[in-house]
């Protein structure tokens, strides 16, 4: 495989790759490269994304294990779409299915394997955090993520004070079910003001992990000097 110096990365730093599957033509996905990421699927073999959410470069499968093997890339004719050929190892969607368009309009599907596979495969958080993101477009008078996040910034930090206020009587009183109880609606209404921010959780985790092995006086030292 090599580059092709045909895409204007100046004017389109990112364009809209779509991952077909080589052997059944079944649309798998549809992400996002930048020039690195399309270097990298170039030189390995393997699809490289960026992620808009979390402002860094992928490897489809670097945590499932449900790897894309690129075996053809086409360009489209206005040098702005990507089309990978692929070997799909396991399922392309983080949902389990295996393709991301597995949804018709007005047939909704629900089911609670799949969920309690996505929950092993990615961890509770991710896994909440990306239902919280199709509740922005839920009506509101059927969901109560859909009402905050319509009600914007202030409503949704007056929760999160609200409830953090909550966690720490909880910890007062030692009372051990009301404090997890009160931490998960911390952990919920943190997610919806990350989700308002447009903020994926694993920022956060990268952000923690830099941390790992940094003390914490250090830590707030080199804040206060940034300040």
């Amino acid at each position: 495989m090599e580059n092709n110096d045909s895409i204007d990365w100046v004017k389109t730093p990112l364009i809209p790759a779509i991952a077909q599957d080589i052997e059944s033509k079944e649309v798998l996905l549809l992400a996002y490269m930048n020039q690195e990421a399309l270097d990298l699927t170039l030189q390995t073999g393997e699809a490289h994304y960026f992620s808009r959410s979390k402002q860094r470069i992928w490897r489809k499968g670097e945590s499932s294990g449900h790897t894309q093997k690129v075996e053809r890339i086409w360009l489209d004719c206005d040098n702005d779409t990507i089309l990978l050929q692929v070997h799909q190892k396991g399922v392309a969607c983080h949902t389990m299915h295996r393709s991301c368009f597995f949804r018709s309009l007005d047939m909704p599907e629900s089911e609670k394997s799949l969920l309690e596979l996505q929950i092993a495969t990615y961890g509770v958080l991710d896994t909440l955090y990306h239902q919280l993101l199709e509740k922005k477009s839920a009506p509101i008078q059927e969901s109560y993520t859909a009402q905050l996040l319509k009600k914007g910034d202030n409503e949704i930090g007056k929760k999160i004070i609200e409830e953090a206020a909550e966690f720490t009587f909880a910890l007062k009183d030692n009372k051990e079910s009301e404090i997890i109880y009160e931490c998960a609606d911390l952990f919920y209404h943190t997610l919806v003001g990350l989700v308002q921010g447009g903020i994926s959780p694993d920022r956060v985790f990268a952000e923690l992990q830099r941390r790992m092995g940094v003390s914490g006086l250090v830590e707030k030292a080199n804040r206060k000097q940034k300040e």
